[in-house]
């Protein structure tokens, strides 16, 4: 079986969609994430606006821990594939592409020297990230010279430096920076750690200046479901493609990339312009609230409930014909009506919604949408509950009934191990929160007299939710109604009386 690489590329022997060389004077991306999300998200953009011959970004990707896949990059050739799967607009989708627009890979860790004349490239634009929600954090790290810093605030602060000292502190020799880490003002909160690993480096007062005038740190909202590497179907994919690819990685076909920035970057960055679903705003907030009520929103409201009634995916949600009622009826007369857009924009995204959560190709499970639910639904759900409340004097039922099947799924025990556990008909589950969390629900159950009281005294804990649930107009009540008919009937049966 062919070997996925350049050569073979050139030469015309492996059959496929790449970008085609371009006359347009290269942009160079500093990019630090090698996962799965940005190479099937970001460089898959990148790419399809260099094939449309709009861009010519040439990408570097730097691991952003010292385990990772650069070596496995570099011996590709930075080629790989991505498949696409699903529905979208009605039409059902299956598309692949060989991703060409990225160079080459760095371990930044053992290759921090060219890491540093990587940030110090007066071509060098945009730098690009996903170093997960936990990455955007500030952490007390002296700066070492010639050593990579492990935080990655710290390490934009070192690169930052690097470009400096070598180039100058004029408006021309400023970075563009997206981050994709999925935080609320996430630009925002990278440039903010990166001037205070400056401050307590005492870096120079022009040096700082410079990061402040001349780099620009976007707030933005990334959206795409990213499964990964389909193992159990890789054999079969590999005799369809005729070679073989180690770093294939299978996405949906839906993308969102929602950037808060000035225009005149965008016409530097047009992947707009490529017929991509890339949204300039000077305001990211209405999709920000858009995703986090309907899509997370939906998510948190539904999946508790379908995985104690038996259901392990999102997928299988939709087929139920008891939880799928349920579900639309959250999200198309309780959520959609609350989103600050347009009602046409917002039932249009409500709909995509639904396509997407029906896609045969994501095995998407109920579990690991569970973590940390507590304050998943205090974010994604909450507000939606009170601007509800607001408008009709009490808090919506559907949505009330999600309250209940949180607390039904939070009803546990600690096992041999310290682990806590619910359990369903097919057996127990692992519940994963906040150990104070587990603490004060543990604690409430084990005090319970009745549904009505234990409801009364948890939803009262501001701990929780950050204030009392019980001042929200009927959610009490109604939450400890639907609680008391789950432990009399069973989630299922609970909800298809709803």
């Amino acid at each position: 079986m062919l070997a996925l690489n350049r050569s073979n590329l050139a030469e015309g022997k492996l059959k496929l969609d790449a970008s085609a060389p371009s006359k347009l004077p290269p942009v160079r991306i500093l990019q630090i994430g090698d996962g799965n999300f940005l190479r099937a998200f970001a460089d898959w953009m990148i790419d399809m606006a260099n094939g449309a011959g709009l861009f010519n970004g040439e990408v570097t990707i730097a691991q952003p821990l010292a385990r990772g896949i650069a070596d496995l990059m570099n011996a590709q050739d930075g080629l790989y594939t991505v498949l696409l799967r699903g529905v979208q607009g009605g039409e059902s989708i299956d598309a692949r592409r060989v991703v060409s627009c990225v160079k080459k890979a760095l371990n930044p860790y053992a290759q921090w020297a060219e890491m540093l004349a990587t940030a110090q490239d007066p071509t060098l634009r945009f730098v690009v990230s996903n170093t997960t929600e936990a990455g955007i954090a500030y952490v007390d790290e002296a700066f070492v010279g010639g050593k990579c810093p492990d935080n990655f605030p710290a390490k934009i602060a070192a690169l930052l430096l690097a470009r400096y000292m070598a180039l100058g502190a004029s408006a021309k020799t400023g970075l563009v920076f997206l981050p994709c880490e999925l935080i609320e003002a996430n630009g925002s909160k990278l440039r903010s750690y990166v001037l205070q690993h400056a401050e307590a480096w005492k870096l120079p007062a022009d040096f700082i200046t410079w990061v402040k005038d001349h780099n620009v740190f976007c707030n933005t909202l990334v959206d795409r479901i990213v499964p990964g590497f389909p193992a159990a179907e890789a054999d079969g994919l590999y005799g369809e493609f005729g070679f073989k690819d180690p770093l294939l990685v299978a996405a949906e076909p839906f993308h969102l990339w929602v950037i808060e920035g000035p225009a005149a970057i965008g016409d530097e960055f047009p992947l707009h312009k490529a017929g991509l679903d890339v949204v300039w705003t000077n305001d990211l907030q209405p999709y920000r609230t858009r995703k986090v009520r309907i899509l997370n929103g939906a998510h948190t409201a539904s999946s508790l409930g379908a995985y104690c009634a038996g259901l392990d995916t999102v997928k299988s949600m939709t087929e139920d014909p008891i939880v799928s009622k349920y579900l639309n009826k959250v999200m198309f007369e309780e959520i959609v009506p609350f989103v600050p857009l347009p009602d046409a924009e917002r039932r249009a995204y409500a709909d995509t919604i639904m396509e997407r959560f029906a896609n045969p190709h994501i095995r998407h499970e109920l579990i690991s949408i569970a973590l940390n639910s507590v304050s998943k639904w205090q974010v994604r759900v909450l507000p939606t509950v009170k601007d509800y409340a607001a408008k009709h004097g009490k808090a919506p039922a559907g949505l009330s009934f999600s309250l209940a099947a949180l607390l039904n799924f939070y009803h546990g025990k600690f096992n041999a191990a310290g682990e806590f556990e619910g359990t369903r008909e097919a057996g127990v589950y692992p519940i994963r929160d906040n150990a104070d969390v587990l603490d004060i629900l543990n604690t409430a159950w084990k005090a319970a007299k009745d549904a009505a009281t234990f409801t009364q005294v948890v939803l009262a804990d501001a701990r929780l939710w950050g204030e009392d649930l019980t001042k929200v107009a009927g959610l009490a009540e109604q939450t400890a109604a639907a609680l008391a008919r789950i432990q009399a009937v069973g989630v299922k049966a609970a909800m298809a009386e709803l």
